[in-house]
């Protein structure tokens, strides 16, 4: 059991250095899951080797600091294998720089799609893929409808309740872009 001095120092070390070294992590990491991790490592890590620090070799914030980079790095190097080891298994190829820019240009594209889909997964299944089919595939609602082994007219009142919805749901829109829409709902 470690005594009353030793606890005090540790104590005193501690409250100096969390702050610092808590900010140290966050201005590596945006997760704060991570950030708590790392501290708390690098805590546990000055606890189990407190018997080793040498205050003529260093202050004990320096001596604090080389164990958080050393925390830090096994945790950069962990992240690493783990990501290779996931590119692996999925069997993920490497994407050259000329076609990360192209899906970087295609996800950008689709962002309108993205909130589509968002507004599209607080309503039942059934109005979900009418819209998905017509809005998001470019299917014609005939071509939906047989899909989905529907009728045609039935997806026609799907697909008109389900955009009706979604409207609702984002609010007004400029007279410009309502018009257009409708226009293009006269024309499945």
């Amino acid at each position: 059991m470690a005594d009353r001095g030793a606890t005090a120092e540790f104590e005193r070390i501690y409250r100096a250095n969390v702050d610092a070294v808590t900010a140290y992590f966050a201005r590596r990491s945006t997760d704060p899951h991570i950030v708590a991790d790392l501290t708390a490592d690098t805590f546990v890590a000055v606890i189990t080797g407190f018997g080793s620090f040498d205050p003529s070799k260093g202050t004990s914030r320096a001596w604090v600091f080389g164990i958080a980079r050393r925390v830090y790095a096994s945790h950069c190097e962990a992240y690493r294998q783990q990501q290779d080891k996931l590119q692996r298994l999925a069997g993920r190829r490497d994407l050259d720089p000329d076609q990360v820019e192209e899906l970087l240009d295609r996800i950008d594209a689709e962002r309108a799609g993205r909130q589509l889909v968002t507004g599209l997964a607080s309503l039942p299944e059934r109005d979900r893929a009418v819209a998905e089919l017509v809005d998001l595939a470019g299917l014609r609602p005939g071509e939906a409808a047989a899909a989905l082994g529907l009728a045609p007219g039935t997806v026609r009142m799907r697909l008109m309740r389900t955009r009706a919805r979604l409207r609702r749901q984002a609010g007004p829109r400029p007279a410009t872009e309502t018009t257009t829409q409708n226009r293009g709902d006269r024309n499945d």
